[in-house]
């Protein structure tokens, strides 16, 4: 009986010995079977997305008037200052009248002189008049001879022209006299606008020289509650904006305030700076309570194109492709088994380069764009038709699965078309665990 117990016992054992080690055999045989690939993913998630352009702009008054001196002369008086409110027509500077009103005082003389003149020679012109009558009256008796009446004739016809002749310059010394009245009237500096002084460019004493051109004394805003947003947009992007659009912008004063505006022409003038073309696109902004001053630098967003509760897409999902050393992992290894013909991933890879639409897939390399678009980039309003394919993974194998995109705000893109779902994880990444150098097993496009 001893013996029987004995030999129960040691069956007993050498079952759990040998039930270890077949476990731990199968087991060891599960883990070489396991997929050496690692792979990072990201969600199909649900929400909002916003297209937008972002660019910097310059703020301005709405309409601004350089004031400036149509004389010369020494500044005697400044009324003005920086940030003072004036009125249309109110005086601002006073220009030294001293040597205008000499010359008004000249030209006053002139006028005079030219006055007696005119009346000087109507004096002389009535007199040769009266003296050529009575020369022709004796020549007509024939007590005179006939050349001394055609003298008096000419006599008096050359009094008459002098009386012309000093007309014409009493009424230059008389344009001469308006003249010296206009220039001494321009010594006073005058507003031609309401609004409010932001910039003066001359003191008190400072000689100002406007024989060339009028020198700038002052610039005034017309009304700074009313402003506008000079923005360069890059020539890729201006397609995407169009007048009556609205827009928002930031400034640096204020960085947790945004201010709405909305674009009011795009002018056709191009700018160009460092090989880059922009355009100026105009931004009509209030000010009511004029937080905005004048040369603010703005950061300005133009959203032209938003979709609201849909599904959304990675970029970087759209930009991996598995590299050939991987493919062959997928198609033959562990996660794979699949044939090496056209059911290929790899097969499927060619076969959905060759079918994708011109300007997409493995014209591009990425998701449809075109080429030389930057990282981060929005898509264009009128790319909504946007083929891609992405990677799945389903368990321990990524699947290609093709998809049509829509809108994008750089990070994130409308899902249009295709059979994912929110929740689903797309591939962005894979490395070759068992790689001797441990790289990256993977090919991006951009």
């Amino acid at each position: 009986m001893p013996a029987l117990k004995k030999s129960l016992v040691t069956l007993l054992v050498l079952a759990l010995v040998g039930g270890g080690s077949y476990y731990y055999l199968q087991k060891r045989a599960a883990a070489k079977k396991k997929s050496p690939l690692k792979f990072e993913t990201a969600d199909v998630t649900r929400g909002d997305i916003t297209a937008k352009v972002t660019a910097s702009g310059t703020l301005s008054a709405l309409v601004t008037v350089q004031v400036g001196s149509q004389v010369s002369g020494r500044l005697k008086e400044i009324y003005v200052d920086y940030n003072s409110p004036v009125k249309k027509g109110q005086k601002i500077a006073k220009i030294d009248p001293e040597l205008l009103e000499t010359a008004l005082l000249q030209a006053r003389a002139n006028q005079e002189a030219a006055a007696a003149d005119l009346t000087k020679a109507r004096v002389t012109a009535a007199d040769s008049r009266r003296q050529y009558e009575r020369t022709k009256t004796l020549a007509d008796q024939g007590l005179v001879a006939r050349a001394d009446s055609d003298t008096a004739l000419a006599t008096a016809n050359a009094a008459d022209a002098a009386v012309l002749s000093a007309a014409g310059k009493l009424s230059q010394a008389r344009a001469a006299l308006r003249q010296a009245q206009v220039n001494l009237d321009y010594t006073d500096i005058v507003s031609p606008t309401n609004g409010v002084v932001i910039s003066r460019n001359v003191d008190v004493g400072q000689t100002v020289a406007a024989s060339l051109q009028a020198p700038v004394l002052f610039t005034i805003a017309e009304d700074l509650s009313k402003m506008q947003v000079d923005t360069s947009v890059a020539e890729a992007d201006i397609g995407r904006i169009t007048p009556g659009m609205a827009a928002w912008f930031t400034v640096d004063a204020y960085p947790k305030t945004r201010f709405d505006g909305v674009v009011r022409q795009i002018r056709n003038s191009p700018q160009t700076l460092q090989n880059v073309v922009t355009y100026d696109a105009v931004i009509d902004v209030a000010n009511p309570n004029l937080v905005l001053r004048p040369g603010m630098t703005a950061n300005v967003t133009f959203v032209y194109a938003q979709k609201r509760s849909v599904l959304r897409v990675p970029k970087s999902a759209l930009r991996f492709r598995p590299a050939d050393d991987i493919l062959a992992l997928l198609d033959g290894g562990a996660g794979g088994g699949t044939k090496k013909t056209g059911g290929t991933m790899a097969g499927k890879r060619q076969q959905g380069a060759a079918t994708a639409p011109a300007g997409a897939g493995a014209a591009t390399g990425s998701s449809g764009r075109r080429p030389g678009r930057g990282e981060g980039r929005p898509e264009a309003a009128d790319e909504t038709d946007d083929r891609s394919t992405v990677w799945v993974l389903k368990g321990e194998k990524p699947v290609a699965v093709k998809i049509v995109t829509g809108i994008s705000d750089g990070s994130l893109a409308e899902l249009v078309e295709g059979p994912l779902k929110d929740g689903d994880h797309l591939v962005t990444d894979v490395t070759n665990t068992t790689a001797a150098d441990k790289g990256p097993g993977f090919r991006r496009m951009f």
